[in-house]
């Protein structure tokens, strides 16, 4: 793996860009403020080149170049690891490693390898992967072995599944992500197999518009709220959802105040708003930004950039 550069904070998050087999991957860094480092650090890595579903809101959607091989994956996280912990010990409480960057990692079934072997490789108690993923059409055999991982490597909480939902409009979810994702009756019926006591609840996102339709009792419908937790989080201004024309119905004006959340609450579930840092959007740590600006030749990566060197909004 070649390191192109990098882009962002420290204190925040860094960005890297990488070429693997003459294609280009970038992976991410990040904190969550005030937490430090030696408390709570976060992975995220590309399972593949570019990404071939589409998603209206995500940049990683403007090509597709294949899958990441299990060992370019573990290229990502080892470059990341090993620049802080040389030797594979890593004693921090929670090191989250998510699947989440570019690529629908369900799709790949190298990423069931790599999440085998992770144990094996490093010294971390607070290892745990997560599986972000929209449930598109030929994920259910990924799936249906990740449960048996999840059970035989990360019990007791130790794996974060999150389902991208984004609307309770099975039509509008469609247009949204892809006309193959599973209906939300699918997603319910899965999660009673993967859910057993002593598991992480099962996130259900929902990247949140001006005009999503979101009805919790469509969700408590479906949901049981023992086993289900509500991320509510802004639509972030790509390059994709600015063309489409989605404007986040989450702002950092009313981030605190969202009556969804209470809505969600009244019906028992836990739910709550994930914004991160409003200054990940300058970094460009939303998914596919850099990579695709990159291809397109329209960013030069240099190493070591601050915020003020280059602004994603230009």
């Amino acid at each position: 793996m070649e390191l192109l550069g990098k882009y962002g904070k420290e204190d925040l998050a860094i960005l890297y860009i990488a070429k693997q087999d003459e294609k280009v991957v970038e992976f991410v860094e990040s904190l969550q403020p005030p937490i430090p480092r030696e408390e709570k650090w976060v992975l995220i890595i590309s399972t593949m080149y570019g990404c071939p579903i589409g998603c209206l809101m995500c940049d990683a959607g403007e090509y597709y170049h294949g899958k990441v091989s299990k060992e370019g994956m573990l290229e990502e996280i080892d470059y990341m690891i090993h620049s802080r912990f040389p030797d594979g010990n890593i004693p921090i409480p929670k090191l989250k490693i998510q699947f989440a960057r570019m690529g629908e990692p369900t799709l790949n079934e190298n990423v069931l390898d790599a999440i085998r072997e992770l144990p094996e490789i490093y010294d971390a108690p607070g290892l745990m992967p997560c599986i972000s993923t929209i449930a598109p059409k030929g994920s259910e055999n990924f799936l249906e072995e990740l449960i048996e991982i999840k059970n035989k490597h990360y019990p007791n909480g130790l794996f974060q599944l999150q389902f991208s939902i984004h609307s309770t409009n099975e039509e509008e979810r469609r247009k949204w992500m892809n006309p193959t994702i599973w209906n939300l009756e699918k997603i319910a019926s899965f999660g009673e197999k993967w859910y057993v006591k002593g598991d992480r609840k099962i996130t259900l996102n929902f990247a949140v518009a001006e005009d999503s339709e979101i009805d919790p009792d469509i969700i408590l419908k479906h949901f049981n709220p023992e086993k289900y937790w509500i991320k509510l989080t802004p639509v972030n201004p790509t390059d994709r959802a600015i063309h489409n024309k989605l404007q986040s119905g989450i702002t950092a004006e009313n981030s605190e105040i969202n009556p969804l959340v209470e809505e969600f609450k009244k019906r028992g579930f836990e739910a709550s708003i994930s914004i991160g840092e409003w200054e990940e959007n300058e970094i460009g740590s939303n998914c596919g930004q850099f990579a695709t600006k990159y291809q397109n030749n329209e960013v030069v990566i240099r190493e070591n950039y601050t915020t003020s060197d280059y602004n994603l909004s230009d």
